[in-house]
């Protein structure tokens, strides 16, 4: 070899070891980005004994999508569990001191204390504030609930708008890195971009990604709805301004297709957008027939009959702005936000609780205590018992069809806690699984500090083997130049 060639040879070891070092430094600032992968300077020989550095991204595409999934199915589960607990909430906490079940013992009591005696007006009239408590209990729980699904349906709409958001700057990031791969050119940062945004796409929905050359990527949902592909699918979604218990929402369209809710406590969506329509559709419509049954139940025990052939029955103490009394078994929606105590028994709007012990409160014709006798206590007692007689609900509420209003009533809080508390576990078990998910991704492409600390002392090590060969063709150059004289 002529000293021209070596020192030429030498010369690109210098630029070598210089862009192994810029690697190496590029990788240790980037040690806490979860987005970046690791840099690795591959030096590659010619045919001819040249050598060039080339930089390689680490990648691994099986446990990306592993990683993508794990994030999509912990964002499902937190948003469901936060939901629920918002529901929870609604009642008090854990004694539940707003459940509308308190506010019945209460009743249940006074109307014992009432029934045992009838003469007394005070009696009459505690039982009369315990029925308006327990209706706005009612009234303020199923307030709560559609408040609960029109919150949802903001975030929706949120989430929406941020998805279309993401989805541009996915565009965006990944023709440049086709641009740049088009090209021959270094498109590392750009796939840490476009992978950046990835990981934020699959917070709001379930993405599977299917790679294409050049470095081109295609995006679906989880259920296979084309997501992106050369450029972004539209999401729509159109906001409801008020909600009631008769109120639906409107679907998540991503290219035309509905967004699938999640189902059950550990729930089967991906991406926060599933969860919401889940809270939203689902979980809170399920608790509003559950009060609408409460509310129907009410109206239905404390019913006035009079004496006809056949009987007519009227709503007595609870009424809801008719004075029919519901179909039995079958919900009445909103029924709970409606309803309200008899302005007829009501002292404060002129009303005379007495007429809860008679049975008249629609009038002579439905009046029992014809003897107008002071200690009269059928009507109070038959209340009572009608309380803890079993009756028929609609199977939509999912609980008991049949059992006693006293019993029912206990039912919404078990069944809410029992989904809450699952769903919580599961929330737990899916954010570790994205924990171990990531740091497998991280293990495999991340930044190793002690793996770039050790690279570096080899390229020390190499840096002064390469600075004694360029010393030993100094030398040997001045020995030329002196021979020369």
């Amino acid at each position: 070899m002529t000293l021209s060639a070596a020192f030429n040879t030498v010369q690109t070891m210098f630029g070598n070891h210089g862009t192994q070092s810029d690697v190496i430094t590029k990788n240790v600032a980037n040690q806490q980005n979860t987005a970046y992968g690791r840099r690795t300077a591959v030096t590659t020989s010619t045919l001819y004994g040249g050598a060039f550095v080339t930089i390689q991204r680490a990648q691994d595409y099986a446990l990306l999508r592993q990683s993508l999934t794990a994030t999509s199915q912990d964002s499902a589960q937190k948003a469901l569990a936060t939901g629920l607990n918002r529901l929870s909430s609604i009642f008090g906490g854990n004694e539940q001191p707003f459940a509308p079940s308190t506010y019945l013992n209460n009743l249940y009591k006074s109307l014992s204390d009432y029934a045992a005696k009838p003469s007394d007006r005070t009696l009459g009239a505690a039982v009369v504030n315990n029925a308006q408590s327990l209706a706005g209990a009612l009234n303020d729980a199923s307030s709560a609930v559609q408040k609960v699904r029109a919150d949802a349906d903001r975030e929706i709409s949120l989430q929406v708008d941020k998805l279309n958001d993401l989805l541009r700057q996915f565009h965006e990031a990944n023709d440049a890195v086709m641009s740049a791969s088009a090209a021959g050119m270094d498109a590392n940062d750009e796939m840490d971009v476009r992978e950046g945004v990835l990981n934020k796409i699959s917070e709001i929905v379930g993405v599977n990604v299917l790679r294409r050359e050049p470095n081109d990527m295609v995006l679906y949902t989880s259920d296979g709805t084309t997501l992106f592909e050369s450029s972004p699918r539209a999401v729509t979604f159109t906001p409801t301004m008020a909600y009631g218990a008769t109120v639906a929402g409107n679907s998540i369209k991503i290219d035309g297709v509905p967004v699938t809710p999640g189902t059950g406590a550990n729930t089967t969506g991906q991406g926060t957008l599933s969860a919401l329509l889940q809270l939203r559709d689902e979980v809170a419509p399920v608790l509003q027939n559950q009060l609408d049954e409460m509310a129907r139940g009410l109206v239905t025990a404390f019913a006035e009959t009079d004496g006809g052939v056949p009987p007519t029955i009227m709503a007595g103490l609870f009424t809801y702005g008719t004075g029919a009394v519901p179909v039995a078994g079958t919900v009445v929606p909103d029924l709970a936000s409606v309803i309200r105590v008899n302005p007829a028994v009501d002292p404060a709007l002129g009303g005379d609780p007495s007429k809860l012990r008679d049975g008249s409160i629609n009038g002579a014709a439905f009046n029992r205590n014809t003897g107008n006798n002071a200690s009269f206590s059928a009507v109070l007692v038959g209340y009572g018992r009608a309380l803890d007689t079993p009756m028929p609900f609609d199977p939509v509420a999912q609980l008991d069809s049949s059992a006693s209003l006293m019993t029912y009533a206990t039912k919404p809080i078990g069944w809410l806690e029992d989904i809450r508390q699952s769903a919580t576990d599961s929330a737990t078990k899916k954010s570790a699984l994205k924990v171990h998910s990531a740091e497998a991704y991280s293990n495999a492409t991340g930044v190793s500090l002690d793996e770039e600390m050790s690279l570096m002392l080899n390229l020390q090590q190499s840096y002064k083997a390469t600075a004694q060969i360029l010393s030993a063709i100094d030398e040997m150059i001045k020995s030329l130049l002196n021979a020369a004289g």
